[in-house]
């Protein structure tokens, strides 16, 4: 079982052993992470915004065109940036850290 990090915008970090095949969003939700996730993973928003660090960023398969247009729509997006409903967790991502962004914006609200 992998265990990962997420770490909130004023340091706090929490660790879990999560279930390998689960996304990173569903994983938050399940430990009470606050990832909001308003289209619930149908990848509609960019409420679940996640920041890696470069080495982590690189663990992962590229993003497709449509998770890099839903990132633009995300707050405090950097080169790193990725939606947490798109990072199915594995084995060879034990260790990874999520850094959540300090706000979010849900353009399903508007």
């Amino acid at each position: 079982m992998p265990r990962i990090a997420f770490i909130s915008a004023d340091g706090a970090r929490r660790e879990i052993d999560a279930e390998a095949g689960r996304s990173v969003l569903e994983i938050a939700w399940e430990h009470g992470i606050g990832v909001e996730g308003a289209c619930e993973g149908s990848m509609a928003c960019s409420t679940c915004h996640v920041i890696l660090s470069d080495a982590d960023y690189d663990r992962l398969p590229p993003s497709d065109e449509d998770e890099e247009d839903m990132l633009d729509l995300a707050w405090g997006v950097t080169p790193n940036s990725r939606l947490g409903c798109q990072i199915l967790l594995t084995e060879a991502l034990d260790g990874m850290e999520f850094n959540l962004p300090s706000e979010t914006v849900n353009h399903l609200d508007d």
